[in-house]
């Protein structure tokens, strides 16, 4: 039996995975929380935020994010892929910055107008 904190709301539901009863969640207050107890001990996965160089911004750097969640596993191989992005302005809010990052299927997407 696992224990876990729900991060998908800010209710942090306190969840209880039993993993040799085929992963039943316990302790969720919605269906999110269900899925998130069960995703979590099956297949992590995370949303990515971070910031690429940007020449001619107001400022140095441009913050982004991932446009979907990506394997646990790959979180530093995506933020060490980021350091090598430098992109020029102007770039508008949603602009793609590298499509399907590291072959995650995510794409980066600018999170600010610069």
């Amino acid at each position: 039996m696992k224990e876990l904190i729900c991060i998908v709301c800010p209710k942090g539901c306190h969840l209880r995975v039993d993993e040799e009863n085929g992963y039943a969640v316990t302790g969720h207050s919605c269906p999110k929380g269900q899925d998130y107890g069960y995703k979590e001990l099956t297949n992590p996965t995370r949303v990515i935020t971070s910031t690429v160089k940007i020449d001619g911004g107001i400022h140095r750097r441009l913050p982004v994010k991932t446009n979907r969640d990506i394997p646990k596993g790959k979180i530093f191989d995506v933020v060490k892929a980021l350091d090598a992005v430098e992109v020029s302005s102007p770039i508008q809010v949603g602009d793609v910055i590298v499509k399907n990052i590291l072959d995650t299927g995510a794409d980066i997407v600018a999170t600010r107008d610069m």
